[in-house]
This record gives structure tokens, sequence and C-alpha cells, in this order.
């Protein structure tokens, strides 16, 4: 079975996380994209979006391991690892990510979920 459009947009958006490679990751989302963290304000809109990703994310240096992609709709799930940088400091921890795909094949909403107060 071959991987869909959404499991090859999502399995883009960590490498492109990896790379910081943030023209690319940015044009996988939609202009009004929602991104929420437990225990943290949500991240609406693509402009917040991109500040956050280039001045705001306390992650860094890092690279995520993909352990499963499970693709239901318009919604793909993703358990992985992060290995990286956090405030300086070397992380490794889990997380589950889940991105909802508008009509067009954007990303409208994501959510992450990890065993970290801050990401």
């Amino acid at each position: 079975m071959g991987e869909t459009a959404d499991e090859a947009a999502v399995r883009a958006y960590y490498e492109y996380v990896d790379e910081e490679a943030y023209e690319d990751l940015f044009a996988l989302f939609a202009e009004d994209v929602v991104y929420e963290r437990p225990g943290q304000p949500p991240i609406e809109g693509l402009v917040d979006f991109e500040a956050f990703y280039r001045e705001g994310r306390p992650l860094e240096n890092g690279s995520h391991e993909l352990h499963a992609i499970v693709v239901d709709g318009d919604t793909a799930a993703v358990r992985g690892t992060f290995t990286g940088e956090q405030d300086g400091e070397p992380v490794s921890f889990g997380f589950a990510d889940f991105h909802v795909f508008d009509e067009s094949g954007a990303i409208a909403r994501r959510y992450t979920f990890t065993d970290r107060d801050t990401v």
C-alpha cells in the first residue's frame, strides 16, 4: 500500500523542521493554521506560526524519529521521539502529534502532546 499525500506531507513536516527549511515548512500550512500545545496558548495564523518557528521554539539542534503514522480521513496521527536540545540542555522525549488537513490539502490544525512542560 502506497503512502498517502497526507502521510507524505507529515513526513516532510518533520524533515523540514529538522533541517530548518522554514519556507518549505510553512508552505505545508493553511493561512489560518491553529497549533495547540497543552498548557500553552494556541498559536493562531500563519504569521504567528512562522514567528514561533523562527524565534520562539525552545527546541533546537535535534531530529525527530517517527515510529508510527496513522491517517484517518483528514487527520494524521504521529508517534515519535525527539532528540536534541531544549534551552541549551540535551533532551530526548516521546511525542504524539495530530495534523488535521483542510480540503486543499494544507495542514489547518496541529496538536502536540509530550511529557514535557513546554515545547
